[in-house]
């Protein structure tokens, strides 16, 4: 028998579970569907653990450039990476836990499942195979699917040796070099955390500054700390295509190589 809500929401994520929550509260028959955890990209795939990610690039680049300057000594200071990403993954898991834990509590049913709608009113929901498992009728309906890294056709994602965000914070391995197309702040983030821990990075962006939407006070001096950490940073440059070696257009690269204004990038990731 196909069930019928007051809500149905598509989205688990700040958008959804919220809304979810309120509607709960009401008195709103309500159903929340997701097929992955919730909290959403930010939650489990953004800000949140990337910000784990930081903390930890950011001790350790503070005990190892400045711990003298609190008359601490270390000696052969060092990571283990792969403890470095669990902690980030375990405090999302934490957290998205307590969501759903938010969820049943104010008396919203959660299924999980990929939303499809079929109708103004229904809703079909398939598992990870793409089998439809059950669908749903609500008077409301609301779209909150959030956000996802995009396609583009020149550099083909094979979540191997070309990855998005999502990858990037759950490799087995550090690699050890890496480049990163984009220039914002996930982008941004990424360089920061791997050239703390060594890996040596590339930061390509076809706009003129680095962090281009910020102000341009702050960028240009975030480009000179980066520069002095060892990262490579390409402005004004647009990336052709990418086949684990990167092809590049740049102004900058054609001074140093003297080769014309084409050059070719390869690193690891």
């Amino acid at each position: 028998m196909q069930k019928q809500y007051d809500i149905a929401i598509l989205g688990g994520g700040p958008g959804g579970y919220v809304a979810a929550i309120r509607a709960g509260q009401l008195g709103l028959k309500t159903v929340v569907i997701d097929k992955d955890n919730l909290g959403g990209i930010c939650l489990n795939w953004g800000c949140i653990p990337t910000k784990s990610l930081l903390k930890n690039a950011e001790i350790y680049d503070h005990i190892k450039n400045h711990g003298e300057d609190f008359g601490i000594k270390v000696t052969g200071l060092d990571f283990d990476f792969n403890r470095i990403i669990k902690r980030s993954r375990d405090i999302s898991d934490r957290i998205s836990k307590n969501v759903e834990l938010l969820i049943k509590k104010n008396k919203v049913e959660r299924i999980r499942g990929f939303g499809k709608l079929i109708s103004k009113s229904t809703i079909e929901i398939s598992d990870e195979k793409g089998k439809v498992i059950e669908s749903v009728k609500a008077d409301k309906i609301i779209i909150a699917t959030g956000a996802r890294p995009r396609n583009i056709p020149a550099i083909p994602v094979d979540k191997k040796n070309i990855i998005t965000s999502t990858e990037a914070m759950n490799l087995e391995n550090q690699p050890k070099d890496l480049i990163i197309i984009g220039a914002g702040a996930i982008g941004i983030e990424f360089a920061y955390f791997y050239s703390t821990l060594g890996t040596k990075v590339t930061v390509i962006e076809m706009l003129k500054h680095i962090l281009p939407i910020e102000d341009e006070e702050v960028s240009i001096a975030l480009e000179k700390n980066f520069k002095k950490k060892g990262i490579d940073i390409l402005t004004s440059a647009m990336v052709e295509k990418a086949e684990v070696k990167v092809k590049v257009e740049d102004p900058e690269l054609s001074r140093r190589n003297k080769n014309g204004k084409t050059d070719t990038i390869k690193k690891d990731k």
